[in-house]
């Protein structure tokens, strides 16, 4: 029997290919929205813009896992490892986290002491990058108490920053307040383009680029801040990149990261998670680092 088992919410944006090869049990997510089987494209953000186009004002909701579903993730992963590691969205963002604990406390009181939550304080690609070590950490053999108390020493060192197309999105899905969004667009309108961050678990403006047309670029030099000086100091990072419908920009970043920095390995490239990308909106792109 394996030490341990990881469980993440759909909100992490890993790639199918990672989950399969840690065995990550995903969490979903419920997503409601009346309109989106009635509109045109191949996922959500396809679906947003049409909405746009078509004047529907309605925007995509989503509701974190029920304690049903983590109830039943915890019981399947104790059929195969001696104790579990969940990996939550911050807790300042949804209440998945709660719902994790809820679940955990429906458990006998056995089990519950094989279960270990991690309120990640960060979101997207970030909680995927906690749950690629994770995974690692299980393959090395480690049990759950031990790669909790890793993951706990390494998460202030998980960064993530973000570009958007409209910060309406996040208006819309409750995200930011109104008067933070009209400052957001006066500034994308008088050229400036904010870099939105995870900070103390909610979502923060994190600096301010003039004339920052080029996301790309924009969001390598901003992640390179961060990671340029423990690089100097003999630790080793890694980024993942997540998408919303803006593939172009993202292998774009990773050719950024693979030319001036070949020793960062960008751990994964996909697409946004509709979790996280319906409240940030097509064309935004996320880049996150974790220094290890």
């Amino acid at each position: 029997m394996k030490k341990a088992t990881i469980i993440i919410g759909e909100s992490a944006s890993l790639t199918k290919d990672i989950c399969q090869k840690y065995n990550i049990i995903v969490a979903p997510f419920k997503i409601d929205w009346p309109e989106m089987d009635s509109l045109e494209g191949d996922n959500i953000f396809e679906k947003m813009r049409d909405a746009e186009k078509k004047g529907i004002k309605t925007t995509p909701k989503t509701s974190q896992p029920s304690i049903g579903i983590f109830k039943k993730a915890f019981d399947d992963g104790l059929k195969e490892s001696e104790s579990i590691v969940c990996i939550t969205i911050s807790s300042g963002i949804s209440g998945t986290y709660n719902s994790a604990i809820q679940a955990r406390k429906m458990m006998n009181e056995e089990d519950q002491n094989k279960i270990f939550i991690l309120d990640s304080f960060n979101a997207d690609a970030s909680e995927g990058l906690l749950a690629i070590k994770a995974g690692e950490l299980a393959e090395s053999g480690k049990d759950g108490k031990e790669i909790l108390d890793i993951l706990t020493k390494l998460s202030p060192h998980v960064f993530l920053f973000g570009m958007l197309e409209s910060p309406k999105w996040l208006e819309a899905g409750g995200r930011i307040n109104h008067t933070l969004s009209v400052i957001l667009s006066q500034m994308q309108k008088l050229g400036m383009r904010p870099i939105l961050s995870v900070k103390d678990g909610v979502i923060k403006p994190a600096n301010l680029k003039m004339q920052a047309k080029d996301t790309a670029n924009a969001l390598f030099k901003q992640v390179e801040s961060v990671i340029k000086k423990p690089l100097e100091d003999g630790l080793t990072c890694r980024v993942a990149i997540s998408h919303a419908d803006a593939e172009e920009e993202g292998e774009k970043l990773k050719k950024l990261f693979e030319d001036n920095y070949p020793q960062v390995k960008v751990a994964f490239i996909g697409q946004t998670s509709p979790v996280i990308g319906s409240h940030v909106g097509p064309g935004t792109l996320i880049c996150c680092s974790i220094e290890e």
